[in-house]
């Protein structure tokens, strides 16, 4: 049996829902989400009674493109390339950033912007931070984009979550009887961005935390939504999130960024989802000042 903070609780909500002879598709986005169903074994206690747990697209380095690698390598050629260690093995066209890095090109991991700052600033050579994550990390990148030195330059491949679960919701390929929405997204976004989704789509949806009591409390709440007929957003994780989200690091988002249309891994275009950086920071858009490097993919 798995951990819980309060296992009293749980076992209770475990028994009412094992009661309820459930038969239920329910989706979460998020890869915190997916490592404690699996972890506490969680996805196959929901699945004995009857309810199965989707995971999404919430991983960021999942759903980064071979293109956007690609554009990373080529610009690779004449510049460091800073990123997160988890982006050096996903596979591109033709091998990873760490085969090319095998070969002799200066890519070198970070933990946050701010290392890949500090190597820009002791280098005369020009460095590129490849910006990859959804709207926790995106702050970031917008705050150190407003005061970066002349050869420190941002490629991002920062994404939008809501579009890409609206676009899910818009191919009507799945059938969705509800949504766990990620909790790490929502201290920043809020509640109300998520809405949209209920209101047009119909599907309940449940903010949740991490711990697997978290969890349990969201599908319970999603199965409240559906059996008294609604569908609309809740905060379950409400000891972190606020339904205005954090104001000061979204205002950071919209000064440096603007939604694109991009694809995703494993997904089509999906409108307005991609962070992209806006004119007036153009001259620190490592996609615009290495373009020559960067050919079709």
């Amino acid at each position: 049996m798995f951990q819980f903070r309060d296992e009293t609780i749980a076992r209770k909500i475990h028994e009412e829902l094992k009661k309820k002879k459930l038969d239920l598709k329910i989706m979460h986005v998020c890869g915190t989400h997916q490592d404690t169903l699996v972890k506490h074994g969680l996805d196959k206690i929901f699945f004995d009674i009857g309810i199965d747990v989707r995971e999404g697209p919430g991983c960021p380095v999942c759903v980064t493109t071979i293109r956007e690698i690609e554009e990373v390598k080529a610009i690779a050629e004449k510049a460091t390339i800073t990123l997160y260690g988890d982006m050096l093995r996903s596979p591109g066209k033709d091998g990873s950033l760490v085969d090319e890095k095998a070969k002799g090109k200066d890519i070198r991991v970070v933990y946050s912007i701010e290392d890949a700052l500090k190597i820009a600033e002791k280098n005369s050579k020009p460095v590129v931070f490849f910006g990859v994550g959804f709207e926790t990390t995106a702050p970031s990148t917008a705050h150190i984009i407003k005061k970066m030195p002349p050869n420190f330059y941002v490629y991002s491949s920062h994404r939008f979550t809501p579009p890409a679960v609206i676009g899910i919701a818009e191919m009507g390929k799945v059938e969705l009887d509800g949504i766990i929405l990620p909790g790490h997204v929502s201290t920043i976004i809020g509640s109300k961005p998520w809405e949209i989704i209920s209101q047009k789509y119909g599907i309940p949806q449940v903010i949740a935390g991490f711990e697997p009591l978290d969890m349990l409390i969201a599908v319970y709440m999603i199965v409240k939504q559906i059996e008294n007929g609604e569908a609309k957003v809740e905060i379950e994780y409400s000891r972190v999130v606020k339904p205005e989200g954090n104001e000061k690091a979204k205002a950071l988002m919209n000064e440096v960024f603007y939604p694109s249309d991009i694809e995703w891994r494993g997904f089509p275009v999906l409108k307005k989802s991609g962070m992209e950086i806006k004119e007036e920071y153009e001259e620190l858009n490592a996609k615009k000042v290495f373009e020559d490097l960067i050919e079709p993919v």
